[in-house]
């Protein structure tokens, strides 16, 4: 940046969204001696902000319109259901604190594989992202994992069950102690309840979001974090390719009609507004002409991770409680390529048996719905026990299922509305569509029923409309070697563009096939680090070094 063009510059950086790539990108920056302003669309929290239960609507679920301005985004495509995080911290506020590693074929791909060596420029990203983010084995054994671990031994697989590795701080229970984690420079922290929970907002301390490591030691530098901003519009300030950086446009979320919206001038900007919301923006950039530089490639190799949701409630007489321990704390593969975790969301939450449905595995797109209908007129009875809602949570082994073989859709604009705003849709790849279901979901999903005696459940889309549901939701921005094939480049800069990043989900160049909130933290290390140093490097003191 040359003093002439500064002069004219609100701060050097803006990052767009505060999850994980973004919480990254806004350390490291400031910690390069840049002025960092973070735009994050969702509301602030402190742990006693989160809700108690999913009841409280307005505190659970994002939906500001209608007043709602909780941790929860739920969005409906044609060929996915997908469920996402909003708020100071993104997606960390409301994931399962599972932070695995991604496998030797994720790296492989062919997508990105020639242009570095992947797994071993990671491995010291990786280890800096799991310092961070207070990486752990969980410690304990719950019901649902007694029943998987036997399932898998049943299965022939019993030596692929594991406790997860989450971010959680499980010391003494309900103990409040100083920073356990960067030599008391950190806030302190509370001994993980056990009480399941950490989807619906950890009320206690216990969870390692965002708020607790990297936006906690980013404030303090300080970046300048503006909650309740949604940006609508980039664009180059200047030189047409963004040298000489940009005006960023942003409104307060939720108000209608351009309401409320203010500039910001920056030398540079990192996207990263979760894979929805960085599709959404560059898509209504590019075509508005703010960014018509921007690969024809965006919204192209959309990913789910090949998910399914399912659910099998035990009868009111089995004692046991699903509900104990932390969101996800094992699991297994039955596949080499497929994963299988056991999921709660906590005693609170009831309500959540409401998104899901009597399981109906005959059928696909077009005619799941006919075979849905006849399933309940053949089983009122279980179609009655699938509705129940009083003590489901308790009572209910939820099962994620997730797979590494590659399956893709596509993102693109369903319509423009007035003002800009842009209305995406999905298509699926013509060589490999993402599945709409997985034949290894139903089976476990069977030996559940029958081992618990239980009601099988799908979420609702599936179960009816045979669209599958995804929490983790990759691509259409992603890594690729020229803007024939990808948005990004190698070290993650939009082609055509200077000081233009996307660092989120949205990058994600291949299935990942496990939670991948540490692969999209590690890749932000990674790409942050090749940004020169500014003019005045900042410290936080050794604990909390920036990656070389």
């Amino acid at each position: 940046m040359t003093p002439s063009s500064s002069q004219t510059l609100d701060v050097d950086w803006v990052v767009i969204g505060s999850g994980f790539g973004g919480s990254v990108s806004a350390l490291r920056l400031a910690q390069k001696g840049y002025s960092v302003r973070v735009l994050e669309a969702g509301r602030r929290f402190a742990d006693s902000d989160f809700a108690k239960t999913t009841w409280q609507a307005r505190r659970y679920y994002w939906m500001p319109r209608l007043g709602l301005t909780g941790i929860l985004r739920m969005t409906v495509f044609r060929d996915v259901f997908v469920v996402s995080g909003s708020g100071v911290g993104g997606g960390s506020l409301g994931y399962a604190n599972t932070l695995y590693r991604a496998p030797t074929a994720f790296f492989e791909d062919p997508q990105w594989r020639d242009l570095a060596d992947w797994e071993a420029e990671l491995q010291p990203c990786y280890d800096e992202a799991e310092r961070m983010l207070g990486v752990t084995t969980y410690d304990a054994k719950g019901a649902a994992d007694e029943i998987l671990e036997e399932y898998a031994h049943e299965i022939g697989v019993g030596e692929t069950f594991r406790p997860t590795r989450v971010g959680v701080f499980l010391g003494a229970e309900g103990e409040t102690v100083p920073d356990p984690y960067f030599g008391g420079e950190g806030p302190d922290r509370t001994g993980c309840l056990r009480c399941g929970s950490c989807m619906v907002g950890c009320r206690h301390g216990a969870k390692n979001t965002l708020m607790k490591n990297y936006l906690w030691f980013a404030e303090r530098l300080p970046v300048d974090i503006r909650p309740l901003r949604t940006v609508t519009d980039i664009q180059p300030h200047g030189a047409e390719d963004g040298s000489q950086g940009y005006i960023i446009r942003h409104r307060p979320s939720g108000a209608w009609l351009g309401r409320g919206e203010q500039t910001v001038r920056a030398r540079g900007v990192v996207i990263a507004a979760g894979t929805l919301g960085t599709n959404r923006l560059l898509f209504r950039c590019k075509l508005s002409g703010s960014l018509p530089r921007l690969s024809d490639r965006l919204g192209y190799l959309v990913r789910t991770n090949s998910e399914s949701i399912l659910a099998v409630t035990a009868p009111p007489t089995d004692r046991r409680d699903f509900t104990r321990g932390v969101a996800i704390t094992s699991s297994i593969y039955p596949t080499p390529d497929t994963h299988i975790e056991p999921v709660t969301y906590g005693a609170g939450a009831d309500s959540q048996s409401l998104l899901f449905a009597l399981l109906t595995e005959s059928g696909r797109r077009g005619t799941r719905p006919l075979h849905f209908l006849r399933a309940i007129a053949r089983h009122p009875r279980r179609a009655a026990r699938a509705a129940r809602i009083k003590d489901w949570s308790r009572q209910t082994m939820i099962i994620l299922v997730m797979q590494t073989l590659d399956g893709a859709m596509r993102l693109k604009v369903r319509r423009r509305l007035p003002g800009g705003d842009v209305v995406l849709t999905t298509e699926q790849d013509a060589l490999s569509p993402n599945p709409d279901q997985i034949p290894a979901a139903y089976d476990a999903a069977a030996w559940l029923t029958e081992k618990l005696r239980g009601t099988p459940q799908a979420v609702f889309t599936e179960a009816t409309m045979s669209i599958p549901t995804t929490a983790h939701i990759l691509g259409g921005a992603v890594i690729g070697s020229t803007p024939e094939n990808g948005v990004i480049d190698a070290e993650q800069r939009v082609f055509g563009y200077e000081n233009l990043l996307v660092c989120d989900g949205a990058a994600i160049p291949a299935n990942v096939g496990v939670n991948p909130s540490l692969t999209i933290t590690a890749l932000a290390e990674r790409a942050i680090a090749k940004i020169p140093p500014g003019s005045k490097l900042r410290s936080l003191g050794g604990r909390v070094a920036p990656h070389p």
